[in-house]
């Protein structure tokens, strides 16, 4: 049985070294830690540079989402955010240290990932890959406890999955997978959360409960949150902090009311668009009229 190299290998590295009220979901007890890019520049290769010289600092405490086109470099910023990267050049810090020289495990309690299209460990049940999640809390010394367990239902009952916990993944529809992931990462428990298009896979109604459950998870657990989201109105709604990036820059970033503008959608997405404000909440909303 193999783990798929886009599986946070900080978790992997470990085994060898519908909205819910807040009840279900355990806090995080440390401080939320700071998370900041300074002069990152990414790429595969010398020939394929996509970020380049990228200095950013995301809100701790705060939901992020960032948006931009195919291609714009948002999937690799959150894969250098998550050691999954080196970066060619710059820094990543968490709580003001850099991250690479982190011991694995020490890492893997304080950010979790969700990454894009992670592949599943063949014949493995629900409850089996959702208890990975706890890998980082877990050594020789540390044997399954009480607290790992109740970690893991709420994580079940977090994502409505209690009823599926034997059933093999492989068997699952595919945002039902999706739901197993991101309860992973929320059995983890770290005080930071990086999810690469959560909503993957799922439908409208699935939807909301996944993003409703990642404002609930920040707003009462005090977790950071950063999001990569294509649904721009999903991102104006649940973004505390709206990156927009191009071409590999982040060329535009704050509140939403802020941020997303026509001429910022002309430029970032090449499309011609009107943006309304909803007027019982005074999100933007965003409404496609045509290429450019």
């Amino acid at each position: 049985m193999t783990m798929h190299t886009e599986w946070p290998t900080e978790t992997a590295k470990l085994l060898v070294e519908p909205q819910l009220p807040i009840e279900f979901l355990l806090p995080v007890k440390q401080a939320t830690p700071a998370l900041r890019a300074e002069g990152l520049t990414l790429g595969y290769g010398p020939d394929r540079v996509v970020v380049d010289n990228l200095d950013l600092d995301l809100p701790a405490g705060a939901v992020s989402v960032i948006i931009g086109a195919n291609g714009s470099g948002k999937s690799t910023l959150l894969r250098a955010l998550s050691r999954l990267l080196a970066p060619q050049r710059g820094t990543v810090y968490l709580d003001g240290r850099p991250v690479h020289p982190m011991r694995s495990r020490d890492f893997a309690r304080q950010l979790g990932l969700l990454p894009q299209g992670p592949t599943t460990p063949d014949g493995i049940t629900v409850r089996d890959l959702v208890r990975l999640g706890r890998l980082p809390h877990t050594s020789l010394w540390r044997q399954w406890s009480a607290q790992d367990e109740a970690a893991l239902q709420q994580a079940l009952v977090a994502t409505d999955l209690q009823h599926l916990a034997d059933e093999p993944v492989d068997a699952l529809s595919g945002g039902q997978r999706q739901r197993t992931w991101l309860a992973l990462v929320i059995a983890q428990e770290t005080p930071v959360l990086l999810l690469d298009e959560p909503t993957t896979y799922l439908d409208l109604a699935h939807q909301l409960d996944v993003l409703e459950l990642v404002r609930t998870l920040n707003r009462e657990s005090g977790r950071t949150i950063v999001m990569v989201l294509h649904d721009i109105n999903q991102a104006c709604r649940y973004a505390d902090h709206l990156i927009a990036m191009h071409r590999g820059q982040v060329v535009a970033q704050g509140h939403p009311t802020d941020v997303v503008t026509p001429a910022l959608l002309r430029e970032v997405f090449d499309v011609h668009c009107r943006v309304l404000t909803d007027p019982d909440s005074g999100w933007p909303v965003v409404v496609p009229m045509n290429r450019c």
